[in-house]
């Protein structure tokens, strides 16, 4: 064909003054702005663009949407490469490269083909049946096949050179798609003064306004359309979001929608990312999706020039293309006059319309007659000839005459089915309408109105009033009020509702899924064989699996199931529609998440002051936390972490604790929660007081551990530790959500939004009354031990301020909004300079809190119990809580179980090392001699050599005695005596006065 040989000479929604080069499969051909790569392609006469999955069969252009099974492309080259791009929505741009996709050697030529002549043995549920034996083969024979035949195109083998944004939106009402229901819904919820987004997931808003010749408001649609988005623009309140597709309804009024920022260009302009995740919080939905045309089944449908007749007027309409010259319509609703009335006026013959209907409406006898076509009523297409491209049709009257015509084009109409997928995303489950001849939705997300085609008003005169309603409605349950915008719209037929048909003869190929290659007799099969469930269909026939998820073949092969099973289609019902509802790229999923961003590491918020002081960093979980701070002359960390551990037990030092987790709970209902997840009791804790907590994992081991501050009557905070805040969180979600939905409890982690340090030492509270506020006392009885209150600093600086001592010293922990957290530490340290504060890292940490015997990370390993760790008391004995059943196994309740006990190196001079195994004087090393292990170690300048925590068998009632610490990784081989695990104040005087 020559250079856009189909191109209509006017008409259409393209920008015919530019024109724009791509190439496809080596070749180049010339578009214009406005064009799909797949209008292009037609406009070229280019009808062949793929190869089927299984049988490897010429597949053409099926539709002009995102339902399009057949024409699959490679996107780009190289690290940029993108398989599976349904060319139907890539919109074309300068220097497009595109290839198609399984095939070989050649799209024209594609040896593979032969797979249609094994047809007999590749039918439904071969695989379960081919590949069970012999078993050898399957390792050396059956994987490595199908390996190399599994998918349609390739992955690119690079990194992608993009990157990928995340992004959140608030709105009062969102409005999905933006034909005529979306645009009529947006425009009436702007009205009001609602915060509104539009979301569409093509380049142009309008929807079916671009592919039919309509009249709104004595407008033509796109004119009327090109006139709501210059209001909706004009509002302050409203977001247009084309390039957009919402593709996952979920809880409390979340939409998940991607929105494609760079791929309308070979790569996206510098500073943008290709696509951006947008995460949307809503009030109220409008759900505008339109609607799926059904392709009709019969032998051969699968032949490229075989169309969707709403596919057809759109390239007519929007794109000006011909898709072919000579056509035959067949349909089942009057669709059929509208398609071939604009055939026909865009100058291509219209040889037939054959009418499956046993009589033909008035309106399609009238189009007949006046473009001068044949009208064949009570008849099917039953065959279509032609290899790489259509020739030809033939027809079966009812009478049983045979007849045959000669096309390049068939548009065919099976009627119209709800796009209503996101209504299902939250459990609903869509039923059977008899009247209308679709499933609708029978429940919907809270919150969503649905309208136009997608709520079954299949006119258009329908959806503009649906449309109008809804947004309305929408806006008015978020406090919003005004009037429905009065659209009107010239006379229309009946709605599109045939009803589904499919004609084939035996031992030929109808195909009921054109992308998994699915034909009639696979259902029949699958039916024979017992798998007449839809789930079980599915699976068997790989119905509905590809990238289109069966949107255009699901209702056709649940209508051909229900007539072998001699029942309803509603007895079927339908598979289970989960997001997403479109195909979203790992990229976009994972925004920034790559690299080093995977885990992005986290700095505190007095990294920038620790650098200054020259503090040595480490990385503690996704954290970098200052280790310990070397000054002159000291030559190791353990001489560092030493000065500043006798710094702290002799004046006051500074330590940054922001990094614990911090999980803000609120709510009448929050002490109940806590007292389930915690092991000891909460809702005897006044306000204003801190409480160590331990809460278990369900197997009744020890999940964490950390205090909680009462603030109010209902507003607790949790402090975690550090490893495991992320997890505590989510802990506490699913108990929520999934144990006690019925409590009223609202957490969220604020682990980020406070900067809170550790202010310890003897000169601690003479240091922190030079910094808070007056008002506040901060003496021993009115501010004692385990006081959590909210005070102000620095001259009226909200701050938070816990008597929390973690290192056995007078200390308290001040929480100051993380903007401060800079200013709050050098404040601090400015305060205390003639006191001679130090900053203080996670080593003196360590030391001081081994000296205490505070179990921490080595210690909540996942495989302690309360008792072992020596808490028992805070086990609860009056109340249920996670993990309390569990933990009384017998296995966990066995006194020979390794607790947890101090350790002091006989010879005093020795060095002990964490990951040492006990064993008893004399013993063997062996696993089976293993008496426990050395959680922690440190040395500790109080008692001038090394000591360290551990977990024993029968510790407690071992106190004294004299065990090996036994290392061979480092050669190590010391005894050890058996002691109390406080080595320091062990009555905690000095962290109460």
């Amino acid at each position: 064909m020559g250079a856009t040989s189909h191109r209509l000479a006017t008409g259409g929604l393209i920008d015919r003054s530019r024109s724009l080069s791509f190439d496809f499969d080596g070749r180049e051909y010339i578009g214009h702005p406005g064009d799909t790569l797949a209008s292009a392609l037609l406009a070229n006469g280019v009808s062949l663009v793929g190869r089927s999955f299984k049988y490897h069969r010429p597949r053409g252009i099926l539709s002009a949407g995102f339902e399009e099974p057949n024409a699959l492309v490679e996107l780009r080259t190289g690290s940029r490469r993108e398989p599976n791009s349904r060319a139907t929505v890539v919109e074309l741009y300068e220097g497009l490269t595109a290839r198609s996709q399984n095939r070989w050697p050649s799209l024209a030529c594609d040896l593979l083909a032969v797979n249609s002549l094994f047809a007999p043995v590749l039918a439904a549920g071969f695989y379960y049946k081919t590949f069970m034996w012999p078993a050898a083969f399957w390792e050396k024979v059956y994987e490595p096949l199908i390996r190399r035949a599994a998918g349609l195109g390739r992955a690119a083998e690079g990194a992608d050179p993009d990157h990928y944004e995340k992004a959140t939106a608030y709105c009062d009402v969102l409005v999905i798609g933006a034909g005529p229901a979306g645009l009529a819904a947006a425009l009436a919820a702007a009205r009001t003064g609602a915060r509104v987004i539009l979301c569409e997931s093509d380049f142009q808003l309008g929807g079916r306004c671009l592919a039919e010749n309509v009249l709104i408001n004595d407008m033509a649609g796109s004119a009327w359309a090109r006139s709501v988005e210059a209001e909706l623009a004009s509002f302050p309140d409203v977001q247009i979001m084309p390039r957009t597709t919402v593709f996952g309804v979920y809880d409390g009024g979340t939409y998940g929608a991607v929105e494609s920022v760079g791929d309308n260009r070979s790569e996206p302009l510098p500073h943008q990312p290709r696509q951006r995740l947008w995460r949307i919080v809503a009030r109220r939905s409008v759900l505008a999706t339109g609607s799926l045309e059904r392709p009709m089944v019969f032998d051969n449908n699968d032949r490229p020039g075989i169309m969707l007749a709403g596919g057809v007027r759109s390239y007519l309409n929007r794109f000006a293309v011909a898709p072919g010259r000579r056509a035959v319509i067949f349909a089942n609703t009057d669709d059929s006059a509208r398609t071939a009335s604009e055939l026909a006026g865009a100058g291509v013959s219209v040889a037939a319309i054959v009418d499956a209907r046993t009589t033909a409406t008035d309106a399609v006898i009238r189009v007949a007659r006046t473009i001068g076509c044949a009208l064949i009523p009570n008849a099917t297409v039953t065959h279509a000839r032609g290899g790489r491209h259509l020739r030809g049709v033939e027809i079966t009257t009812a009478d049983g005459r045979r007849l045959s015509l000669a096309c390049d084009l068939l548009a065919m109409s099976g009627g119209w089915d709800p796009t209503l997928h996101l209504t299902a995303h939250l459990g609903g489950r869509p039923a059977w309408d008899e009247e209308r001849g679709c499933f609708t939705a029978t429940a919907t997300p809270p919150g969503m109105v649905i309208t136009g085609a997608a709520g079954g008003g299949f006119t258009l005169a329908e959806a503009l009033k649906t449309g109008a309603l809804g947004g309305l409605a929408a806006a008015e349950a978020c406090g919003f009020s005004g009037q429905s915008p009065r659209l009107t719209t010239a006379d229309e037929g009946p709605a599109a509702t045939g009803q589904i048909f499919s004609f084939s003869s035996p031992g030929r190929k109808a195909f009921v899924d054109f992308q998994n290659d699915v034909t009639l007799a696979d259902i029949r099969l699958a039916a024979r064989e017992g798998f007449k469930a839809v789930e079980h269909l599915k699976r068997y026939t790989t119905l509905g699996m590809g990238t289109d998820q069966g949107k255009s073949s699901n209702v056709n092969a649940l209508a051909v199931m229900a007539g072998l099973a001699g029942g309803p289609i509603a007895s079927l019902g339908t598979t289970t529609f989960r997001p997403p509802f479109t195909p979203v790229a790992m990229g976009a999923l994972g925004g920034h998440a790559r690299g080093k961003d995977f885990r992005p590491t986290r700095l505190t918020p007095s990294h920038a002051f620790a650098a200054e002081q020259g503090a040595v960093f480490v990385e503690a979980g996704a954290w970098l936390r200052a280790q310990y701070f070397p000054q002159p002359g000291e030559h190791d960390w353990l001489q560092s972490a030493t000065r500043e551990a006798r710094a702290v037990r002799g004046g006051v030092g500074v330590c940054d604790v922001s990094t614990l987790g911090k999980i803000d709970i609120q709510g009448p209902d929050a002490a109940t929660f806590l007292e389930r997840l915690y092991t000891n009791s909460w809702k005897n804790l006044p306000v204003g007081k801190a409480r160590y907590g331990l809460m278990l994992r369900e197997d009744g081991f020890v999940m964490d551990d950390g205090t909680t501050s009462r603030l109010a009557d209902e507003h607790f905070l949790m402090t975690t530790t550090t490893a495991n805040a992320v997890g505590v969180l989510q802990h506490m979600e699913f108990c929520h959500q999934c144990l006690w939905p019925e409590l009223d409890v609202q957490f969220v982690s604020v682990t980020e939004q406070w900067a809170q340090y550790s202010v310890a030492g003897p000169r601690a509270r003479d240091l922190l009354t030079r910094l808070v506020d007056a008002e506040h006392d901060l003496s021993n009885v009115a501010f004692p031990y385990m006081a959590a209150r909210e005070i102000t600093v620095c001259g009226g600086v909200q701050a938070r301020l816990f008597r929390i001592s973690f290192s056995g010293e007078l200390a308290y922990e001040i929480a100051v909004p993380a903007r401060y957290g800079d200013a709050m530490v050098r404040a601090i340290m400015a305060v205390g300079r003639d006191d001679g504060i130090v900053m203080y890292g996670t080593e003196a940490l360590t030391i001081m809190r081994v000296e205490k015997g505070h179990a921490a990370g080595g210690e909540l390993n996942g495989q302690t119990t309360v008792r072992d760790l020596g808490l028992g008391g805070l086990m609860s004995t009056k109340k249920d809580y996670i993990g309390r059943v569990l933990a009384g196994r017998p296995a966990l309740t066995d006194p020979s179980r390794p607790t947890l006990v101090g350790f002091r190196p006989v010879d005093r001079s020795a060095r002990l090392r964490a990951g040492a195994h006990f064993l008893e004087r004399g013993a063997k090393a062996s696993p089976a001699e293993d008496q426990g292990y050395l959680t922690s170690a440190a040395f500790s300048p109080v008692l001038g050599h090394w000591i360290g925590l551990g977990l024993l068998r029968r510790g407690r009632e071992r106190i004294g005695d004299v065990v090996r610490a036994y290392d061979p990784v480092r050669n190590g081989d010391t005894e050890v005596e058996v002691c109390d695990p406080v080595f320091y104040d062990p009555a905690g005087e000095r962290l109460r006065v």
